[in-house]
């Protein structure tokens, strides 16, 4: 399972239902993480007439089988850095596009875009993820 940090504002506008997506920046950081969770593959090209990169995500039957998952994953946003702060656990779809400005993102760039199915934020005492196999420790 993924975890982004995210700040105050961001989280409370997601727990609250008002924001739908999260952004990240299109960078080998994130590339490698949502091929890893999502099986998804982003395509470089550049454009002959300026200098700014576009970007397209290719995922299910456009990726081999190797690497093939759910285009529909969990994935939790916690606000912050600390392992004790809250927590929402989401289910994301995950495409390339323009986001909006009142949610975060420059309307002139392209990002990984986390559109958020649903949600449930997590107890704290539930927010200490472990490793594959292990289960949550419950108080």
């Amino acid at each position: 399972m993924l975890i982004l940090p995210i700040k105050k504002k961001w989280f409370d506008m997601i727990l609250s239902g008002e924001k739908k997506e999260e952004y990240r920046e299109i960078k080998e950081y994130y590339e490698t993480r949502f091929q890893n969770l999502f099986g998804a593959l982003t395509v470089h090209s550049v454009s002959v007439f300026s200098d700014d990169e576009e970007y397209e995500l290719l995922q299910g039957k456009s990726v081999i089988k190797q690497i093939r998952k759910n285009s529909v994953q969990e994935v939790v946003f916690r606000n912050g850095y600390s392992k004790n702060s809250k927590s929402i656990k989401a289910r994301c779809r995950l495409r390339i596009g323009k986001g909006r400005p009142e949610w975060g993102a420059s309307s002139d760039k392209q990002y990984y875009i986390l559109e958020i199915l649903d949600k449930e934020e997590l107890a704290a005492d539930k927010n200490i993820l472990h490793k594959a196999g292990d289960e949550q420790l419950e108080k």
